[in-house]
């Protein structure tokens, strides 16, 4: 079927549509790999917080907030890594495999991948641990005080009582926060991480196909970000709903 004339060159061909998504796969491995990461340390961060009220605990949501999110990508890339070792720096750059099979290998992450994967960590971190604080101040002081009655320690009271009516009010932001991780992975396309918008970029300058590269890359972020939504909007917070 020939495309309209207002589509130009014409449709993208196979290769480049697989391009596409190869860079949809590093988007979906730094994204599992950042939520893992900056959920781990925000609710470490977050429990922190709510038993605490030292201000030191509270310098990453004042820093990291209020620093734009690609300013940090590019710190951790070009201003951490002028600081490494240049030994160091040229082992990271090179590429390191670790099983290969033909075509297929697996390999240690790069320069850009690491600096990436920290910098939207921390970033992720300073906004899931305030949905986490936020989810644990909702829960009554008197449910704190019902568990100490029962004769339970303050972790037994934290775990068994407080965090499942926590996580619940704490779910909608927090899969927010989520689906915000799996968008902010285009930024890193300023480092060099071949992702899903590095990839769209790099065909539109090959192919001059500017719209089709960035629809069919439109069309896979809205596939990802419904598929991420609709399995954890519902099922992973049932459990919570039986806890309570």
């Amino acid at each position: 079927m020939n495309p309209p004339a207002w589509l130009g060159n014409g449709w993208l061909d196979w290769p480049h549509i697989l391009t596409l998504g190869q860079g949809l796969l590093i988007t979906l491995l730094l994204s599992v790999a950042v939520i893992f990461t900056g959920t781990i340390a925000g609710v470490l961060l977050g429990i922190a917080r709510h038993q605490s009220r030292s201000r030191i605990l509270a310098l990453p949501h004042h820093l990291i907030r209020n620093i734009p999110l690609l300013v940090q990508v590019l710190f951790w890339y070009f201003a951490v890594g002028s600081l490494l070792p240049e030994e160091w720096m040229l082992w990271l750059n090179s590429p390191h495999v670790l099983w290969q099979a033909g075509d297929i290998f697996l390999g240690l992450p790069s320069f850009e991948f690491i600096a990436a994967w920290v910098a939207l960590s921390l970033y992720a971190m300073a906004f899931i641990a305030e949905d986490i604080r936020s989810g644990m101040n909702a829960v009554g002081q008197g449910q704190w005080n019902a568990g100490r009655a029962l004769g339970l320690r303050p972790l037994d009271v934290l775990r068994w009582v407080i965090w499942p009516q926590a996580i619940k009010t704490a779910w909608p932001p927090l899969l927010g926060q989520w689906l915000n991780t799996i968008k902010n992975t285009s930024l890193t396309m300023a480092i060099g991480v071949m992702e899903l918008s590095y990839r769209s970029r790099q065909i539109d300058a090959q192919t001059l196909l500017t719209f089709q590269s960035f629809a069919v890359a439109s069309v896979f972020y809205v596939l990802l970000i419904v598929l991420v939504q609709r399995t954890l909007a519902g099922p992973v917070a049932k459990p919570v709903r039986r806890w309570v």
